[in-house]
């Protein structure tokens, strides 16, 4: 029996998770990554759409979605937390950088 997929990656490469409804922690995710079938302890709410790490990420690091850097890490963020403005930096279109 094949297990439920219930998070998008988009590339092998991205450290971060979509998922495709809401998730209640803590819960397993399970998304196929590049072929390989991955589950992630998620450890806090993540509302439909929204990403999480599938790594910890450490601050400053790049968030990598679509195979692409789409900002950086305001400060870690452990493997199964939400990852949105409140820990990510946008790094694009900025003018300052």
């Amino acid at each position: 029996m094949s297990k439920k997929l219930n998070a998008i990656v988009m590339k092998p490469s991205d450290n971060v998770c979509t998922v495709l409804e809401e998730i209640q922690p803590p819960a397993d995710v399970t998304a196929d990554i590049g072929g390989e079938i991955v589950t992630v302890k998620v450890i806090e709410k993540i509302s439909f759409g929204h990403k999480f790490a599938l790594r910890t990420i450490r601050n400053g690091e790049p968030i990598i979605k679509y195979g692409e850097v789409i900002g950086l890490a305001t400060k870690e963020i452990l493997q199964g937390a939400h990852v949105h403005v409140h820990n990510l930096e946008s790094c694009r279109g900025r003018g300052d950088k």
